[in-house]
């Protein structure tokens, strides 16, 4: 397989920082002598720009000069920021490598002069800067996002005797590196007096934090920017076990620098973001002069090819990459090789029946004659430098032909047997599919199958052999058999006249394209499946159903004695006695119904008993309907009604003679007796001059021998009444008679 290749960054990180100023990756301090104690400072600082709300560079940088071990600065100075802001891309030495969006860097200087006093001097000065603060996405130290960098030089005692210029780093650090990918950077600096330099991997330095965020001095050691810069010495950051100074990426091998060449090498084996410090020490003549440190946030990446020949390949063999297919099934290569279709030249080329035959499309469909193996190859063409290609198999498997027999009575409903008659080239079937065509399913060689309903079965058989090919086969199954056993089930069997009944034919296999005949036992007849068929007659009835298939298979069956319709009972019943008043409201009722044995006794709808014999008291006067219902022994009803009617009786009396001298007897002149229902009442009284003496409506009101209610006392003698009024049934009645008073 050719693999010229270089690499396409597929998996970046791209952090976002807010605008608490999480933006440092990196920076570093150098310095010229001018002479007679003035130096030209410069720090380049880095800043990763990813995020439009990040933090920018300060504008003005307090940067602080310290002498010796006093704790307070000599002087504190706010540098001004070159606004010559330069976007640093990242360096791929490769022609074929696409950059990843998302990437953004840059570089800005911080540069000023400053003339020291007591020079040279005997005690070392410190120039430092500190700021927060990191992206909290790298992987390589506790808390990233909670602490800055301190960036600082030493102007030592004799450098400042030489008037010596340090190192300054030749190029800019590599901005993306590739996990699993070897990487050789020349991490060198050039030095202008030609001084021995040596390289070495050190500890990044902490230095301000999230003070002033949320309260706080924000220019105190522990704030965004402090100013003046705390004094030294600085600590380092805390580096994440297993990471450390010298170990600040990790991989197989780790990262080292070659100590006199400054050679960075390694392959880091880890994605993620990693602050790496290096350290040059400047020597003369065996004497150390200066140290620059620079550290840098280095982003580790997953990256593939850019020009990168594949596949979707079903298995590899010794570096072949194999595609297999069944037989009949369309020969499709799915390519998923890294490439420009529209630039770069590719082709496939394959050997068939000992020809060799090219293809140009991406994805190609490849016409083969049958089973067996296909070798070729896909070859991706850009230049020299991408050239990438791919040894490729075509297997196409050996044939399995699917096929199946089955066998069963087509006269007696039974199981069908169905037996696998597939043959096969492969290693043997492994796997049945069957389906009956009647929402049944099976996964045996050999299944056994009901069909409950006749008919034409289309049944299908899908085989897998040993490579998970398929091969199928469908064959019509005609199952019309009559019935193993003929089912009747009637809705009821024992009924009265006219009796309905409905047969359901519970009989499998059948459905409309049989001839089916009942026979009643009454001389009735039907041809429906399930009928409905009604007995006027009472008697025992035997039911004959005869089944024909449409292939003219045949049965029947009687089903002896199966109905029977009972004779219906006839209702009756006496009473006495046989006439009824309020006087009389008594009634005893006696059943005499024929083939009678439940009885149900009514009065007016109102249910009064259950036995054959029954006495009842009549409520009230007028008509009343005695109904009795019966039941013969199977549910066989009659029903009787007779009315009778309780006549409301009056009783109505008028003395001869009374003595209204109210001794408390007989003082008073009325009627007793039994008054219900009377209406349009009246009585009148005349003396024997024709003379009216009492008048009333009401049957209540008796007189007491005074003149129509007056203080006037009617004399002793004999006096005619009249009484009127309409009994409850509406006949009129009327009474002439003679009272006599006494006195």
């Amino acid at each position: 397989m050719l693999r010229n290749c270089t690499l396409l960054f597929f998996s970046f990180l791209v952090f976002s920082s807010p605008l608490t100023a999480k933006h440092i990756i990196g920076g570093g301090w150098t310095y010229e002598c001018l002479g007679n104690g003035t130096y030209e400072f410069t720090l380049t600082m880095y800043r990763d720009c990813s995020d439009p709300t990040g933090a920018g560079f300060d504008f003005n940088a307090p940067v602080s000069i310290y002498k010796g071990n006093d704790p307070n600065p000599l002087s504190t100075i706010l540098v001004q920021f070159d606004f010559n802001v330069e976007d640093i891309e990242p360096d791929v030495d490769n022609p074929c490598v696409i950059i990843p969006p998302g990437v953004c860097v840059e570089k800005g200087v911080y540069q000023f002069q400053y003339t020291f006093a007591d020079w040279p001097s005997l005690e070392p000065y410190t120039i430092s800067y500190q700021r927060c603060c990191r992206n909290s996405t790298i992987s390589n130290v506790v808390n990233p996002g909670d602490i800055g960098a301190t960036f600082t030089i030493e102007l030592t005692t004799p450098s400042m005797a030489l008037c010596n210029n340090s190192p300054v780093f030749e190029t800019l650090p590599p901005t993306v590196i590739c996990v699993n990918e070897g990487l050789e950077y020349l991490h060198s600096a050039i030095d202008v007096e030609g001084d021995q330099l040596i390289y070495e991997l050190c500890a990044a330095l902490e230095g301000g934090g999230m003070g002033g965020v949320a309260g706080g001095n924000a220019t105190a050691c522990d704030g965004v920017t402090p100013n003046p810069a705390c004094p030294p010495p600085y600590q380092s950051i805390t580096y994440q076990p297993p990471y450390n100074p010298l170990n600040p990426l990790g991989g197989n091998p780790q990262i080292t620098i070659d100590p006199n060449t400054g050679l960075l090498t390694g392959t880091p084996d880890l994605q993620g973001q990693f602050v790496v410090g290096v350290c040059v020490y400047e020597y003369r003549n065996g004497q150390l002069l200066s140290v620059i440190r620079r550290e840098f946030q280095f982003n580790v990446a997953y990256c593939e090819p850019l020009v990168f020949a594949d596949i979707e390949e079903d298995t590899t063999y010794a570096n072949i990459q194999v595609v297999q297919f069944c037989p009949y099934e369309e020969v499709f290569i799915e390519n998923s090789s890294i490439l420009n279709s529209a630039q770069d030249e590719f082709y496939w080329e394959f050997t068939i029946e000992d020809s060799l035959y090219t293809f140009s499309d991406f994805e190609p469909t490849i016409d083969l004659p049958g089973p067996g193996i296909y070798p070729g190859q896909f070859v991706i063409l850009q230049d020299l430098v991408c050239a990438d290609s791919i040894d490729v198999w075509i297997e196409v498997y050996p044939e399995t032909a699917a096929d199946f027999q089955f066998e069963y009575d087509t006269c007696i409903a039974g199981p069908v047997f169905f037996s696998d008659q597939s043959v096969t080239d492969s290693d043997g079937i492994i796997d049945w599919s069957w389906d009956f065509d009647d929402t049944e399913i099976s996964e045996s060689a050999y299944p056994v199958h009901f069909f409950t309903d006749p008919g034409l079965y289309e049944v299908q058989l899908i085989v897998t052999d040993t490579n998970y090919c398929q091969a199928g086969v469908q064959i019509p199954v005609s199952y019309f058999p009559v019935p193993g056993l003929i089912l009747v089930s009637p809705n009821d069997t024992s009924s009265c006249p006219p009796a309905t009944i409905i047969f359901e034919n519970l009989s499998e296999p059948i459905d409309e394209t049989y001839k089916i005949t009942w026979d009643f036992g009454d001389g009735g007849m039907d041809t429906l499946i399930s009928p409905e068929y009604t007995y006027e007659e009472a008697g025992i009835y035997s039911v004959n159903l005869n089944i024909l298939s449409p292939i003219g298979c045949e049965t029947d069956t009687t089903f002896e004695n199966l109905i029977r319709v009972s004779e219906m009972p006839v209702a009756d019943f006496i009473y006495s006695p046989r006439n009824f008043s309020q006087l009389e409201p008594n009634v005893h009722l006696e059943e005499v119904s024929i083939d009678a044995v439940f009885w149900d006794w009514y009065i007016d709808s109102t249910r009064i008993g259950t036995k054959p014999e029954i006495n009842y008291v009549f409520q009230d006067t007028g008509w009343h309907d005695i109904t009795l219902i019966v039941n013969n022994a199977v549910g066989c009803l009659d029903t009787l009604t007779r009315r009778v009617d309780v006549v409301p009786e009056i009783r109505y009396f008028l003395p001869t003679a009374f003595s209204p001298n109210y001794d408390d007897v007989n003082d008073f002149f009325g009627p007793n007796g039994i008054f219900l229902g009377i209406t349009n009442y009246q009585m009148e009284i005349w003396n024997r001059w024709g003379e009216r003496v009492f008048q009333s409506t009401d049957i209540g009101e008796m007189w007491d021998g005074r003149k129509n209610g007056s203080d006037r006392i009617s004399p002793s003698g004999v006096y005619s009444c009249i009484v009127r009024f309409t009994g409850p049934r509406g006949k009129p009645y009327e009474f002439q008679t003679y009272l006599t008073l006494l006195r």
